[in-house]
């Protein structure tokens, strides 16, 4: 009897070790599939484009057009209107008008949308519509939106506005984690349109004029190509809901607006490159200057070759990049330990001095202006959803060249001695941060 007891005992320890070795065994496989799944999560997009594109084009030739607009799956749309709204005090009136006057739909997609003054009166804007019985519809990036509180969606569902926190992080969505909607988008009744660099935080009232107000660029855009950017918002929406955009709600018929001509280039799930592709193409095709104003420069290293290919060329390289009031210096960080490459061949670099520059813009020559949601940088060309407008039209990129020129008149340059002068202490943490420059 004593024995058999024993023999159990034995048993149940041996049964007790197995299945304590097997819930080991389990938990570590689970925790090295969630790893596996992060780490993928974190790697951007293959480069469609190695090695700088070859100076084969000149930008203003009709040759250029054509292949911009052949080449990158979005032609060319004319007969546009385009209205430039400088900083908050321009932006937001100008959206929260458009609003009001909705009478069909109102799709809106946005990367940060925090709390404050001006995301309540969106949510007011919003609101007010939905219960008019305006269908509303808002796509809301989930890392973004991390800031808005449970009375904002509460009202926003009381109001019946239909709103989607996109790409939410779980076990089964790891895969696409990094995989952000950085896109800018207001359409109202599928026939005025807004995009370029404004969120919605409060930071980006104003206009400019200390550090609490941010330097901002946003565009009305009014003509056929409203229906292309509504097709953007449309393909987030769809992946998110389910529900496709049909008919004359959001697609009516356009009538030309003006005589601007516009190419919209979208980066998204399975062709992350596409804006890329065409900032690379349009610096290859320069002839004498390439303008770039964004608040996160972190080139790759095809975007490095391509803009020192351009000042070989004897094309003028000049960039404006956040000053002393930079919301995010661990990005400047990484950039600045490049910059040593773009200044020693002539590339001008410029640090915007009154307040956070967050406008974003790529102008060529006199010819192109690319406008929209896109930073130059790996997270813009590999990784986020991404919405640019690409517009052809001398007036149009005139106005850009002033106000470009006018934030470059309060902008400190940055020399290659001063660069190649920095203290060892930053030298070494702009050259940590540099590893990290494609999740920038």
């Amino acid at each position: 009897m004593g024995d058999r007891r024993r023999g159990d005992g034995l048993g149940g320890a041996l049964r007790a070790i197995v299945r304590s070795r097997l819930a080991v065994a389990l938990v570590a496989f689970a925790a090295g599939v969630l790893g596996t799944l992060l780490v993928m999560s974190l790697l951007p997009d293959r480069r469609a484009v190695t090695s700088p594109v070859p100076p084969a084009l000149a930008a203003g030739s009709p040759e250029f057009r054509a292949t911009m607009g052949a080449l990158f799956g979005s032609r060319i749309i004319p007969g546009n209107a385009i209205e430039t709204l400088v900083n908050g005090d321009e932006i937001f009136p100008a959206m929260l008008d458009a609003i009001a006057q909705a009478q069909a739909s109102v799709n809106f997609e946005t990367y940060v949308f925090r709390e404050g003054r001006l995301p309540q009166a969106f949510l007011d804007a919003f609101a007010e519509r939905a219960t008019a019985g305006i269908e509303v519809r808002l796509v809301l990036d989930w890392y973004g939106s991390r800031h808005m509180s449970d009375a904002d969606f509460a009202q926003l569902e009381a109001a019946g506005v239909r709103f989607v926190r996109f790409r939410p992080i779980a076990w089964h969505t790891l895969m696409r984690a990094n995989n952000r909607t950085h896109r800018k988008i207001l359409v109202v009744d599928g026939r005025v349109g807004f995009t370029g660099g404004a969120n919605i935080g409060d930071e980006w009232l104003g206009d400019a004029r200390h550090p609490g107000e941010w330097r901002e660029t946003h565009f009305r855009l009014d003509g056929p190509a409203v229906a292309k950017l509504q097709g953007v918002f449309a393909e987030n929406w769809e992946e998110a809901t389910g529900e496709l955009l049909l008919g004359e709600r959001f697609f009516p018929e356009l009538a030309p607006a003006g005589a601007v001509a516009v190419q919209i280039a979208a980066s998204e799930t399975g062709e992350r490159n596409v804006i890329h592709k065409m900032l690379l193409t349009a610096i290859a095709s320069a002839q004498s200057h390439v303008r770039i104003g964004v608040p996160y420069f972190v080139p790759d290293d095809v975007s490095l070759a391509q803009l020192r290919l351009a000042r070989s060329r004897g094309v003028a390289v000049d960039v404006i990049v956040p000053g002393p009031h930079m919301d995010k210096e661990f990005v400047q960080s990484a950039a600045r330990h490049h910059w040593g490459a773009l200044l020693e061949v002539g590339v001008r670099i410029h640090e915007y001095q009154p307040t956070m520059y967050h406008a974003k813009i790529v102008i060529v020559d006199d010819v192109l202006a690319s406008i929209g949601s896109a930073n130059f940088h790996e997270r813009t060309f590999r990784l986020n959803d991404e919405a640019n407008l690409f517009v052809y039209d001398a007036n149009v990129v005139a106005e850009q060249i002033a106000l470009f020129e006018a934030d470059l008149a309060r902008s400190r340059e940055v020399t290659l001695a001063e660069w190649r002068d920095r203290p060892l202490g930053e030298r070494v943490t702009d050259w940590a941060w540099s590893f990290l420059r494609a999740q920038f």
